[in-house]
């Protein structure tokens, strides 16, 4: 197959030669622009691989404790939980459903007291809609028997408070009795039946299960406050919420999980949003580099260029021949950044603890780290984006030298030849 002429002259112009003088410099000034690109590309793929893996990580130790939607009744208490639970598992995206009691108390064990977000669960029901049973370190969570007033606590919390499993602590109740010496708080005596690590630390210092019908005993309640659901595509749990919404019937209130930790998740998305502006920079850099090189062999060519034109080669021709080459160095540079952007991220969870191995460093110290170990998510469309507008910049940066490689005169460019 036999290219146009601009498009052989084009790639000759962006190898290296020894026939024309300078030619050899002008190639390495492509290089440079080409390693440039590489190099941008790569890092903002491998940094936006290892946000994508920490916000991942974050994410799953959350999801492990919290439902991906909640449904709870404006009164406090939802008598028909088992008709709501039909009616939203009718949605092809939702897996499971529970019900549950949400309260808040303090705990108290001699000195030590601590304020806890409480939850009620069904110990049969629960592993539907979290993992809470599968991060037991110590008993069961169908240890949790109706009328033993067992306890399930977080493993930071259980340390805070200084007990283990088969322990006796208190609980105080918010609700109180009032009596002619003044409002006495509800206590109750509960006993350690097990203890529970998600990773997360919010949830692991706050968080108390007990059984529901212990829940419903303690706080007087008619039925349970709301009904937890899990479902097939977390990511989707905002459009499944809208969804229910108008199929469930009765005046209930729905929230997902993303709604639970908007800040977090709000951050995070901007953190993410700013690094790939300030990385983009870079590429942009090698892109102005790109331009400068692409000036340089304008200059140098200018005698072969007006010997093209003398030739009958039109402008337009002239541009394409830059255009050819500025974009074969952007394609190049992009095609290396890419492959070895994903390389790196796709090697980081053995290449990272083998460079630990090796120096005896542990970057992310446990002691000091809740995730200890450094994780990367690869996402297709993050690759693509960062590919395409790195192309982009690169083919944009040849405008400019193209033009003005268009507009050389022959006879000016003769007169000293």
């Amino acid at each position: 197959m036999k290219f146009p002429y601009e498009w052989q002259i084009g790639w000759r112009y962006t190898r290296a030669g020894k026939r024309t003088t300078g030619n050899g410099f002008i190639s390495f000034i492509a290089l440079v622009s080409m390693s440039g690109i590489a190099l941008g590309v790569a890092a903002l793929i491998v940094v936006l691989s290892v946000m994508n893996g920490f916000q991942k990580e974050v994410r799953d130790r959350m999801l492990s404790v919290l439902a991906h939607v909640e449904i709870f009744s404006p009164t406090g208490s939802m008598p028909n939980w088992q008709l709501t639970a039909q009616e939203a598992r009718q949605n092809k995206e939702v897996i499971g459903a529970a019900p549950y009691v949400e309260a808040q108390a303090l705990l108290t064990r001699q000195d030590a007291v601590s304020g806890v977000a409480l939850r009620g669960v069904e110990p049969t029901l629960e592993p539907q809609v979290s993992d809470i049973g599968r991060e037991m370190k110590g008993g069961k969570l169908t240890d949790l028997v109706p009328g033993d007033f067992g306890i399930v606590l977080g493993a930071d919390l259980a340390t805070n408070l200084g007990v283990q499993v088969n322990d006796k602590i208190t609980l105080v109740a918010p609700e109180g009795t009032i009596t002619p010496a003044g409002m006495l708080p509800r206590l109750k005596q509960f006993t350690v039946v097990g203890i529970f690590e998600s990773g997360h630390y919010e949830y692991d210092s706050t968080l108390a299960l007990i059984n529901i019908k212990d829940a419903q005993a303690l706080f007087r309640l008619p039925a349970p406050t709301g009904v937890r659901l899990r479902l097939t595509d977390m990511q989707r749990a905002p459009e499944v919420a809208h969804q229910l919404a108008r199929s469930l019937s009765g005046d209930l209130y729905i929230r997902d999980w993303t709604q639970q930790n908007k800040t977090w998740f709000s951050a995070v998305q901007i953190e993410k949003r700013m690094m790939f502006i300030i990385l983009t920079l870079i590429i942009a850099v090698a892109a102005f580099n790109l331009v400068s090189s692409l000036v340089m062999t304008v200059t140098n060519k200018q005698a072969d260029i007006a010997i093209l034109r003398t030739l009958g080669a039109q402008p337009g021709s002239i541009m394409k021949i830059f255009v050819v080459q500025g974009v074969t160095i952007g394609f190049v540079g992009t095609a290396t950044g890419v492959a070895l952007g994903c390389l790196i991220a796709w090697s980081i969870p053995w290449l990272v603890p083998m460079i630990e191995h090796l120096i005896g460093v542990q970057f992310l110290p446990p002691s000091v780290y809740f995730i200890s170990e450094l994780p990367s998510e690869l996402i297709p469309a993050d690759v693509a984006r960062i590919g395409i507008i790195a192309f982009a910049m690169s083919a944009l940066a040849t405008l400019y030298p193209s033009w003005r490689g268009a507009k050389v005169r022959p006879a000016e460019a003769l007169r000293y030849e």
